[in-house]
């Protein structure tokens, strides 16, 4: 049983497979650490223990009868707070939705039970889902398990510590803004956003909310990079009125070793200054994979102008989250502002008053110019295979809550920069709708977690995700943190 908590989703669900372990010895596991450990991370802010009891059983029965339910038979799932799960409030951290009771399980939900997972509880989420860091006034605060005093991430900071801390064997969450990959990258884990589409959102959005929202994307957090793969593919394919006459069929990679792969990497750009002690150890992850036998270019530029890209990312980005914003007085005082700005003023607060209030033409023109710059990617990866950048501007980093995030500060380089900045690496492969797997290599000399973004062409989102096993393979994956065994 030593360190059976810290064994990854397909491991467990091997091991249940052999009768090594039941359902519910290994769901009761994970809850008894819950009770002993959760109360200093408030990860898990939310448990069906009963239910879950009920679940593990009817695995175990199943199991004895020879029936298999799928690939992850028995294994225990926590899941982000925003995925509906009947009977079970969907807040997204936001007090007037306190009482918001889903109705039905959403799709990814669905998805992974038939696939067998025992789902017993939910994970924190920050305001809206919009923040680096996972904190609200229904829930609370959720800490990083490396050092409590530091953010976890977010949106999907509350699954990533879980999972760091040994609390669950998988989840999911989403990510507009590297939701996935920051919680993955600052807890030392792994974390997959697919390819815009292929995973459907259904179940996953605010009240009155009946479109996937431009961007966004649900996907898989774990330990390992096989379970990514297993839990994407799961909650992968078409549905809706699509199902009728479409299929989904991603390509498995024809490149199997590390030493077939040509990649392309950008550590460091103008749009964001970089910690020094991240950028060293990822140059660190970078020459290991150099001697590996990976053909490494470190002198590309995906596209031409990577200060457009990322303007084009914000007002997309910022258009597409101001849907949520239904406060006429708020929308009047951001059209009020637009107009009077400066057209050449594409600063932050700008962006935002701009993208909420922009009309369809404009958003019609921004959506051209995306067109552009997809098909100015697709001659880049005609020459590599992925792209390796980092996932954010430092490891994680000191709870700052004061004020809007927009004005938010955070340490970099013993000086401060704008919290902000940082969503240029979000935006580099999100507003073209490209694959990107977050994968640990590794640790900063303060003793951090840190991952490396893998960037992908076009639905070759098993590509990323073969890329990070072997880095798990070749570097080392998933390491615990001290003071959770």
């Amino acid at each position: 049983m030593l360190d059976l908590h810290y064994s990854k989703a397909t491991e467990l669900a091997k091991k249940i497979r052999k009768k090594e372990i039941g359902c519910l010895e290994i769901l009761d596991l994970y809850l008894g650490r819950i009770e002993k450990y959760n109360d200093n991370l408030n990860a898990i802010i939310l448990l069906d223990r009963e239910a879950a009891r009920m679940r593990a059983r009817e695995a175990d029965r199943a199991l004895a009868n020879g029936t298999l339910w799928g690939p992850f038979h028995g294994v225990p799932m926590s899941i982000k707070e925003s995925f509906d799960v009947a009977g079970k409030p969907s807040t997204w951290g936001v007090p007037a939705f306190k009482n918001n009771i889903a109705r039905d399980d959403s799709l990814a939900v669905k998805r992974m039970k038939a696939a067998g997972v025992t789902l017993f509880g939910k994970t924190n989420v920050p305001f809206m889902l919009s923040d680096w860091q996972s904190f609200n006034e229904i829930y609370g605060t959720t800490n990083n398990p490396w050092d409590t005093a530091r953010s976890p991430g977010g949106s999907s900071g509350g699954s990533a510590a879980a999972l760091a801390a040994g609390l669950t064997g998988i989840d999911a969450g989403s990510d507009i803004g590297a939701s996935i990959r920051n919680p993955a990258h600052y807890c030392g884990i792994f974390g997959h956003k697919p390819t815009f589409g292929i995973l459907p959102t259904v179940g996953h959005a605010l009240p009155g909310s009946d479109k996937p929202t431009d961007i966004s994307v649900i996907g898989p957090l774990a330990r390992g990079a096989d379970d990514l793969r297993i839990a994407t593919l799961t909650m992968a394919g078409i549905t809706g009125r699509d199902a009728a006459g479409l299929s989904l069929n991603l390509q498995e990679t024809k490149k199997k070793e590390i030493s077939d792969f040509k990649v392309g990497v950008l550590l460091e750009s103008s749009c964001c200054v970089q910690d020094n002690e991240l950028t060293d150890q990822l140059q660190v992850a970078i020459d290991s994979l150099g001697r590996l036998g990976v053909n490494i270019d470190d002198k590309v530029k995906p596209v031409a102008d990577l200060e457009r890209a990322n303007i084009l990312y914000l007002m997309l980005l910022r258009a597409a989250t101001g849907g949520r914003l239904v406060n006429e007085d708020e929308l009047e005082k951001h059209r009020a502002r637009a107009i009077k700005s400066d057209p050449d003023d594409f600063s932050y607060r700008t962006i935002i008053d701009r993208a909420v209030t922009m009309s369809h033409r404009e958003w019609l023109t921004w959506n051209n110019e995306r067109e552009l710059l997809q098909r100015e990617w697709q001659k880049f990866f005609d020459d590599y295979d992925l792209l390796l950048t980092p996932v954010a501007a430092s490891a994680a980093f000191p709870h700052d809550h004061a004020g809007e995030r927009a004005d938010r500060m955070i340490p970099i380089n013993n000086g401060q920069e704008p919290s902000v900045d940082q969503l240029f690496w979000a935006g580099l492969p999100g507003v073209v709708y490209l694959p990107a797997t977050s994968a640990p290599v590794g640790f900063t000399r303060s003793g951090l977690p840190c991952g490396l973004q893998i960037i992908g062409p076009h639905m070759q989102d098993l590509t990323t995700i073969h890329f990070s096993k072997l880095i798990e393979t070749h570097l080392g994956g998933f390491v615990a943190p001290e003071g959770y065994n």
